[in-house]
């Protein structure tokens, strides 16, 4: 009569078939982890919190006084608004194809997207300042109304994160002229771009908060 198998070979092969198994690539691991790092998304976290606050206060007061944002939403100028989201949006779409090209060390053609992306920018801070011009000259500023206190508020803030975000996409420019980037060297170049990201997307629910929403 044959004997039994034994535990220890039994547990032999269940060893050897957990070894056979074949291990996770270092691209498997790459692709579970989070773009940049944890410090930009905390960043990231506190500053949709305080957007998240105005875009609430916005919404709390236009439920309060509904003729008065009307009134407001009728001054302020679409045309500029529409401008600054397109330019934004562009912006934003050449920051993520220089994040592609960044990881291939593809550092000249890095450069001609952040450059592109910085024309766009200050299309942006261009026409804004633009606005902020006609509406202070036609005798509107942030003690006018609560509507125009709040606009000035939410679009300023704003609009200084755009300030930050062309610095940040000027150093990305300086840093990839001296082709420091790489496939192995991007955390820091995608960290940046999801800042940018999101500054984009802050302006996309402005837009539509303070310009569309009546």
């Amino acid at each position: 009569m044959e004997a039994p198998p034994r535990l220890t070979d039994y547990n032999m092969t269940q060893d050897k078939a957990i070894d056979d198994r074949p291990m996770p690539t270092s691209k498997q691991h790459s692709s579970l982890r989070i773009p940049g790092d944890m410090a930009m998304w905390l960043l990231i976290a506190m500053e949709l919190t305080v957007f998240a606050l105005f875009f609430i206060g916005f919404a709390v007061m236009k439920r309060l006084e509904p003729e008065m944002f009307a009134k407001g939403q009728n001054i302020i100028h679409l045309s500029i608004g529409f401008v600054c989201t397109l330019s934004l949006l562009i912006s934003s779409y050449l920051v993520a194809l220089a994040q592609t090209r960044a990881k291939k060390a593809q550092h000249i053609r890095v450069c001609h997207f952040l450059r592109g992306a910085l024309f766009f920018a200050f299309i942006y801070l261009i026409a804004k300042s633009w606005e902020y011009g006609l509406l202070i000259n036609a005798g509107f500023d942030l003690s006018t109304n609560d509507f125009f206190t709040l606009y000035f508020l939410i679009t300023a803030f704003h609009f200084m994160h755009v300030v930050l975000g062309c610095i940040i996409l000027f150093y990305l420019h300086q840093q990839s002229r001296k082709e420091i980037y790489g496939p192995n060297e991007h955390q820091g170049f995608e960290a940046a771009t999801a800042y940018w990201h999101m500054v984009d997307l802050v302006w996309i629910l402005v837009f539509f908060l303070i310009y569309i929403a009546h």
